[in-house]
């Protein structure tokens, strides 16, 4: 997944539990519950639409590495990276 592809889809998954949202708006360095007032329901959502998007599992644990737009960028792209298969052009 490209990385413009990758933040469609986490800004889309912010929209669906969040509709009021601007995307233009959003901040990638500024915590979402902080500009968008997202409350621990809606981030859990949240959370549940990036794992139905993505077939990605981000443990509770790891919730604060998904706290700003850029954070969850860098974590998603790194799940992801770790789940696509080796090939004969994809050195592990």
């Amino acid at each position: 997944m490209t990385p413009d592809a990758l933040k469609q889809t986490v800004l889309d998954a912010l929209v669906g539990v969040a509709p009021e949202i601007d995307r233009a708006q959003i901040r990638p360095d500024v915590p979402f519950r902080d500009q968008l007032d997202l409350d621990s329901m809606d981030m859990l959502n949240f959370m549940i639409a990036l794992h139905k998007a993505l077939q990605v599992d981000v443990p509770e644990s790891d919730y604060r590495q998904m706290a700003t737009l850029a954070s969850c960028l860098a974590y998603l792209a790194g799940k992801l990276a770790a789940k696509t298969p080796a090939g004969p052009d994809r050195p592990r």
